[in-house]
């Protein structure tokens, strides 16, 4: 029985010690907003007149919190964004009883404010989120790698492919149309050009863009034209938006295998463009509604 009690001892302090050899090592002003939840100055900020494309990361635990293409300037003298990675950002209320404090959601870093209803943009939010409190990943940053694939209905490919280890984050959204700011129910009509979609961010150390594509080309049918099983349509069609001329190699080559295969592939091929995040419910679907995927299934084609 001491026996047992020693190594669950043991275990809980080794999971102490690695869950803080995962936090960075912060300098005191850092401490002073990420920890003890501070404020920097209002623009002094080194990300505040900042316009590079990437990714905004946690400056404590390295998780991707923000894409560039959410910034906005509010002129409020600090960094605005208008909607978080999916899952990324915990909302909780501030101590002084009237405003909603945004921490990480990973290691629960202190990141600033959030505001709604300003008006701002279209999504009618404000992340206010301290500089200090972040670091910046450029869009061709070595660290990680974006794929977008179409293949039907998103809830069933965002799914499939979350469940791949590797994968940082994954959204739900539309990409491929001639509308800025699609809804769904836009797009659903069918007068957008839109395809749904899912955008992944991952880890190309423990996952390679092959095996995400072969996944992909395997949970759902890419012989179909304009629909996946009963839902019919161009937003359901099977496409594959390249970030990289490397992503457009693979692709292309996986196509050819599969023809070569005898299987009649019909995907397209397109180099990315604007990437529109869904409405909040149809992020994480199925693990919201505890429903499986209806038209979306794992079959082996390589």
């Amino acid at each position: 029985m001491m026996k047992n009690v020693l190594i669950l001892i043991c275990l809980f302090i080794n999971s102490i010690a690695i869950g803080q050899m995962m936090k960075k090592e912060l300098t005191e002003e850092e401490k002073r907003v990420i920890v003890y939840k501070g404020t920097e100055r209002p623009f002094t900020g080194k990300y505040y007149d900042f316009k590079e494309k990437g990714t905004y990361l946690c400056k404590q635990c390295g998780a991707p919190l923000y894409y560039s293409e959410a910034k906005f300037d509010s002129g409020c003298g600090w960094p605005s964004f208008d909607e978080e990675i999916s899952g990324a950002v915990k909302r909780v209320p501030d101590v002084d009883g009237r405003r909603t404090e945004i921490i990480c959601a990973k290691c629960g870093g202190h990141l600033g404010h959030v505001f709604i209803g300003e008006g701002f943009t279209p999504k009618n939010t404000r992340h206010c989120v301290n500089s200090i409190s972040m670091d910046f990943l450029p869009e061709n940053g070595k660290d990680t790698e974006t794929a977008i694939f179409a293949g039907g209905c998103f809830w069933g490919v965002e799914h499939l492919m979350r469940q791949q280890p590797g994968i940082l984050s994954i959204e739900a959204g539309y990409i491929g149309g001639n509308t800025e700011h699609p809804t769904y129910k836009e797009v659903c009509s069918k007068t957008t050009g839109h395809a749904e979609a899912v955008r992944i961010m991952f880890d190309p150390s423990k996952v390679s863009y092959t095996t995400l594509a072969k996944l992909f080309f395997e949970i759902h049918d890419p012989t179909q034209t304009d629909g996946q099983g009963p839902d019919l349509g161009d937003q359901y069609r099977s496409e594959i938006f390249y970030t990289t001329d490397r992503q457009k190699e693979i692709a292309e080559e996986l196509i050819r295998e599969l023809k070569g295969k005898g299987y009649k592939v019909v995907t397209r091929v397109t180099s990315a463009t604007d990437f529109w995040k869904a409405e909040d419910y149809h992020q994480d679907y199925y693990n919201k509604t505890g429903k499986e995927p209806y038209c979306h299934r794992y079959t082996p084609r390589f």
